[in-house]
């Protein structure tokens, strides 16, 4: 690795330009990858909140399902209780006492219908959350379907693309360990400020890569001697000469055909 003190200006730009190269690369391969690890994140989230939500649901029919059988157990109680009081008003010895078991027994027929209100209820509640449950046992199987595919489809792009991106993000390191400090500061500043990541671009047909502003003549040959970094003042970009940019392209091209 060359020492950043000892690189010419003319280095600097080749350096620079390389490393502009490299990271639109990087750029490009991960935007083959585009939106699918957000999309199979959101998959995985869907598909847990839907399975969490079944076995919610499967544990409220389980609470609802052991209430009616308390219910009916209650119901048994009552029916037994007045078949106790009946009885025991064929052997009472005044009115008072007839009256006060007819009471016993009204109250638990009270206590039997309002059982049987309450466990009618809890049937339909049984019966929506049934539904519910195919409901969300259909859309999980649906989810878990589309996120498989969606990973398979991740891990293909992934299995082509990830060693090539770990060898030109270790490059991209190497050639920024190249670049004095303020530049790279500089580059790293117009890089995250543009749309397209390009920081560092040719000068083509007498304007920089992308723009329509003519650059000055006198300009043009200030940048292609190489005697200092020149800044685009309408993009805010590094400007290199075409020719440099060329040979600089052809040289990384040789080393991403590797991949």
């Amino acid at each position: 690795m060359a020492n950043t003190k000892e690189l010419s200006v003319e280095d600097k730009l080749r350096a620079i330009y390389d490393l502009q190269l490299i990271d639109s690369r990087i750029d490009e391969i991960r935007n083959v990858r585009g939106e699918l690890p957000l999309e199979v994140e959101d998959l995985e989230d869907e598909v847990a909140g839907l399975s969490t939500r079944s076995e919610k649901l499967k544990s409220e029919l389980e609470v609802i399902e052991d209430l009616i059988k308390a219910k009916k157990n209650a119901i048994d109680e009552h029916k037994e209780a007045i078949k106790k009081y009946t009885k025991q008003q064929e052997t009472v010895r005044n009115n008072r006492e007839f009256n006060s078991l007819t009471k016993e027994v009204e109250f638990q027929e009270l206590e039997i219908q309002l059982a049987e209100k309450q466990m009618k209820e809890m049937k339909a509640s049984i019966e929506h959350k049934k539904e519910v449950i195919a409901q969300s046992k259909e859309r999980l199987e649906v989810k878990s379907n589309h996120l498989k595919h969606k990973k398979l489809e991740l891990d293909a792009i992934m299995s082509e693309t990830a060693k090539e991106e770990e060898f030109l993000t270790e490059k991209s390191a190497e050639f920024q360990g190249q670049i004095e400090e303020r530049l790279l500061a500089a580059y790293t500043r117009i890089r995250s400020s543009v749309r397209n990541g390009l920081a560092v671009v040719s000068i083509e047909r007498g304007a920089s890569a992308g723009s329509f502003f003519t650059i000055p003549p006198q300009t043009q040959v200030e940048i292609a001697s190489r005697k200092k970094i020149i800044i685009d003042e309408h993009s805010g970009r590094i400007l290199v000469d075409s020719v440099l940019a060329d040979e600089e392209r052809e040289k990384m091209e040789n080393l991403f055909s590797k991949f």
